[in-house]
């Protein structure tokens, strides 16, 4: 997008490289009023395609409980046929605020089904394999450091990477290019194959990817590939970091507004050759550790003829943007070192904003999602705070009775414990996050998806069941998904990458790994 560089997001990056830890800020600290009114802004505005017609028809109804069937007999024959126009003037006002009210509220978005790119078995990394290489081509004091990060990264022995293997790639362009053709293309022939969907009957795609932008466009290799129809809004988002997934689904979301009848496809995914850096700079070198090879491709459908075969609809999508904090701005920063060669610098006050960000996020989020009582506690202790001046200590809401399941952005271990500390979540809720972290790595703005392909592979995804996906990205910005399942999956019908190795989860992984 125009109004952000090229950069990249590795918000999950576990900080090692400082060595004296600034206090990380808890979730319920100094909580802006502002973002509380945004959320009951958005609740409102929401809330008048929900209320206002039910009521009227309430009303209606009980106006009409009280007629005997002579009186409405009797009102037809005395009163409505010296009233013909009034009659008639009545039902077309009906009908045009019918009419309007249909057009203008929000068109309901299902998702369809989604599809987790699992790489071939060549591509798996071990932690050994990995400091072989770079063994060569960096110094003692790097390499020393590199093996701290890996052993408490979280992350396990069977991730997948891929030009690693050939580090440094000797045509990096062309390596990249046939790193995303191979995970584009397998996510989306799987995810083809799932729904049976034909690519011609697709109106919209999204194409989200932070550092590798060619031309032509991946999405413009996408449309080439699956010979998409000429008037396919496409889009293509660079630089937005891991959190850029909610944001394509968001994207998605709006231009489904726009165009009835039709399926938007979202491609999100990192391609993992430009992450490497070959200096010694050690705020350049965790994304060489934690980032690995992986991808996602969700189906969106606005037809509410595909409600019936969907696995979710889209209650919420909530973005917050830190960019206009110029801490916040730099804290992942795309740049050259001393030597001139290029790398993602990840400042010491990373995990200080990214908590600042998901307290604003979550502050406007809460109106949408969280029972009265919840609210009511929350808000009571804001306005004894703010309004009142009290010394009260303010509450943190429980999101767990907002939701049964969290998909959060597997960055790395520390972003994981942080959230799981703020707010207050159990071994089980973590679970899926921790899991995709330790088998895939962080895989940038799709690991949100591994995680929920989890979830489903566990079986634990219910009818009515309200799933949380919520991500980080460079710039700086927090994003929420909200998602509520249409039906009870079945593990034993799903397909997804955690299909054939379910039953060894969860596994137990050491603060600290031996190497």
């Amino acid at each position: 997008m125009a109004d952000e560089k090229k950069l990249d997001c590795q918000t999950g990056s576990n900080p090692v490289s400082t060595k004296v830890e600034k206090p990380r800020p808890k979730s319920h600290s100094s909580i802006r009023l502002k973002y509380v009114k945004l959320g009951y802004h958005y609740l409102i505005s929401n809330a008048m395609y929900l209320l206002i017609i039910p009521l009227l028809a309430a009303s209606a109804a009980v106006n009409l409980s009280v007629l005997h069937i002579q009186d409405i007999v009797q009102l037809c024959n005395h009163h409505l046929k010296y009233n013909v126009l009034a009659v008639i003037s009545c039902t077309s006002l009906m009908a045009v605020l019918a009419t309007i009210y249909f057009m203008s509220r929000p068109r309901n978005i299902y998702l369809v089904d989604f599809a987790c790119y699992k790489p071939d078995p060549s591509f798996e990394c071990t932690t050994k394999l990995v400091l072989e290489k770079v063994s060569t081509f960096f110094s003692e004091e790097s390499v020393t450091f590199m093996k701290k990060v890996l052993q408490r990264s979280g992350l396990g022995e069977k991730t997948f990477a891929g030009s690693l293997l050939e580090f440094p790639p000797r045509f990096p362009v062309e390596s990249a290019r046939k790193e995303a053709e191979m995970v584009m293309f397998g996510a989306i022939d799987d995810l083809l194959a799932k729904t049976r969907v034909n690519p011609r009957d697709i109106g919209i795609l999204v194409v989200n990817i932070s550092l590798f932008n060619p031309t032509p466009s991946l999405s413009a290799m996408i449309v080439n590939r699956y010979k998409l129809r000429g008037d396919i809004v496409s889009c293509n988002l660079g630089g937005m970091g891991c959190s850029a997934g909610l944001i394509s689904i968001d994207l998605a979301k709006r231009l489904l507004q726009e165009q009835p009848n039709t399926y938007a496809l979202v491609m999100s995914f990192e391609s993992v050759t430009p992450f490497y850096y070959a200096g010694n700079d050690k705020s350049k070198l965790l994304p060489n550790c934690l980032f690995r090879l992986g991808g996602a491709a969700i189906l969106l459908s606005n037809r509410y003829s595909d409600r019936r075969r969907s696995k979710y609809q889209l209650m919420h999508t909530l973005r917050t943007h830190k960019g206009a904090d110029d801490r916040a701005y730099k804290c992942v920063f795309q740049e050259e070192d001393d030597e001139g060669k290029i790398g993602v610098t990840l400042s010491k006050d990373l995990m200080a904003i990214a908590g600042e960000a998901l307290k604003s996020n979550i502050t406007t989020l809460g109106p949408l999602v969280l029972p009265v009582s919840e609210q009511l506690l929350f808000f009571a202790t804001l306005v004894a705070k703010k309004i009142f001046k009290m010394d009260v200590k303010p509450y943190v809401p429980d999101f767990k009775l907002a939701f049964e399941h969290f998909c959060i952005h597997a960055g790395g271990r520390a972003v994981l414990d942080e959230l799981e500390n703020n707010l207050k979540l159990t071994e089980w809720h973590m679970e899926p996050s921790r899991m995709t972290l330790y088998r895939f790595g962080n895989t940038s703005s799709s690991s949100v998806w591994y995680q929920l392909a989890y979830a489903e592979a566990k079986g634990r995804i219910r009818k009515g069941d309200r799933v949380w996906q919520i991500a980080f990205g460079s710039g700086f910005k927090c994003n929420s998904g909200v998602w509520r399942a249409l039906k009870t999956i079945n593990p034993i019908k799903e397909h997804n990458p955690w299909t054939d190795e379910i039953d060894q989860f969860p596994v137990h992984v050491p603060k600290v790994m031996v190497l």
